[in-house]
């Protein structure tokens, strides 16, 4: 298997070595959390650390079964720790082990110790748990492979309109780069991937009964990325559609959902006044090759798969992402960060005039300094409207914008 060098999370790890600080890895099931601590402890050995000052678990290998137990497992690690030198510890999805703050918290407090740790769904951070280790740890969002991440792997940036054809029909899962060639294989591949999200990190974590009536959510959200919804709106729409299901369940499996890191949610925040609002999100789908093996081909909707691929790469470089509200017209993300505010439309070409109408009509609107971009596939060479600047999203894509 071909190794991808996943530079921007590694160079992050780097940064925090040693530091005093617990280093939480979360994301998806397959999206390369292991291989990433490969790679960091291929770089830490390649540096002066010895072998011995590694010590790495991961709890889905039946290997460490035992280790799940949490008096066993602070034993175990106890007893290897080395003396006068850093020891660097990591814990492969650590959900697997009862009671784990209380472990990690005890090995966080002795000395020269570095914590490193991964988990496939966000309740690990959140509630008591979040309580029990506040304030002691960094969290690295890891999300499957970027366009970047993918045109890199081939060797060069040719044909950049080829290689987004191939990265969504192929999937952006690591493995999947192996496999694209071998279609049937893929697609079993991505059935296995789905159907352990489903059943390990939201059905039996969140001890759901109905999976037919998940699946039917599951459905319906990936075929409306980057559509306006209320939880009132499913609802309705799974009722009428013969599916009777209430609010409270679908706020339920959409959190489920949401921590399992298979969908992403934006909310809306208004431009003139400067506040967040508390009705209506778009989500997204963490990988459009689970959404084409749910949905089919017959649902390749351009201009809203680009919309997502533009969302996970815009929170992929540590933005905070909201759709914008200004007077009654939308934009299509509010990226804020600490060098204040980025405005983007995102379209799949504006070469006729009335849609690049529509597109610059909420961005006009917008009284402030703040940059402001259209994202389009077209190939036409960058334009300037009144500082709204029209580019190419697969150039921004990879870093040549």
């Amino acid at each position: 298997m071909r190794l991808i060098e996943r530079n921007e999370y590694l160079n992050r790890l780097i940064a925090l070595r040693e530091k005093q600080v617990i280093k939480i890895v979360t994301g998806i099931r397959r999206c390369g959390k292991s291989t990433l601590f490969e790679m960091y402890q291929d770089y830490l050995r390649k540096n002066g650390v010895l072998d011995s000052q590694i010590i790495s678990i991961n709890f889905e290998d039946f290997d460490f079964f035992e280790l799940r137990n949490p008096h066993t497992l602070h034993e175990y690690i106890s007893n290897q720790l080395t003396s006068g030198l850093f020891t660097y510890i990591f814990l492969d999805e650590i959900q697997h082990v009862p009671d784990f703050p209380d472990v990690v918290n005890s090995l966080f407090i002795k000395k020269n110790v570095d914590l490193y740790l991964t988990g496939s769904n966000a309740y690990m951070l959140s509630g008591e748990i979040a309580t029990l280790i506040s304030g002691r740890y960094v969290e690295i969002a890891l999300l499957p492979l970027s366009f970047k991440e993918y045109v890199d792997s081939a060797g060069n940036s040719n044909d950049l309109n080829h290689k987004y054809s191939e990265y969504l029909q192929s999937s952006s899962f690591p493995y999947a780069l192996e496999l694209k060639s071998q279609p049937k294989v893929l697609t079993d591949y991505l059935t296995g991937l789905y159907n352990t999200v489903v059943l390990k990190d939201v059905v039996a974590r969140y001890k759901i009964s109905d999976i037919m009536m998940l699946e039917s959510i599951i459905r319906f959200m990936f075929d409306n990325i980057g559509n306006l919804l209320s939880t009132k709106k499913i609802a309705d729409t799974m009722t009428s559609n013969g599916r009777k299901i209430d609010v409270k369940t679908v706020e339920k499996y959409l959190a489920a959902l949401q921590a399992s890191f298979i969908l992403y949610q934006s909310k809306r925040y208004n431009i003139k006044g400067k506040q967040y609002l508390k009705t209506l999100e778009k989500y997204y789908v963490v990988d459009i090759g689970l959404r084409t093996l749910l949905l089919g081909s017959r649902a390749f909707d351009v201009g809203h798969i680009l919309e997502n691929v533009v969302y996970l790469e815009l929170i992929r470089r540590g933005n905070d992402v909201y759709v914008g509200k200004v007077d009654h017209l939308e934009v299509d993300f509010v990226v804020v960060n600490q060098q204040g505010l980025t405005y983007y439309q995102v379209a799949a070409t504006v070469r006729n005039i009335e849609t690049l109408d529509r597109e610059l009509a909420p961005l006009k609107r917008i009284n402030d300094q703040y940059p402001k971009y259209i994202l389009t596939l077209d190939d036409d060479p960058d334009a300037d409207y009144d500082g709204i600047r029209r580019i190419n999203v697969l150039q921004w894509l990879v870093g040549q914008r």
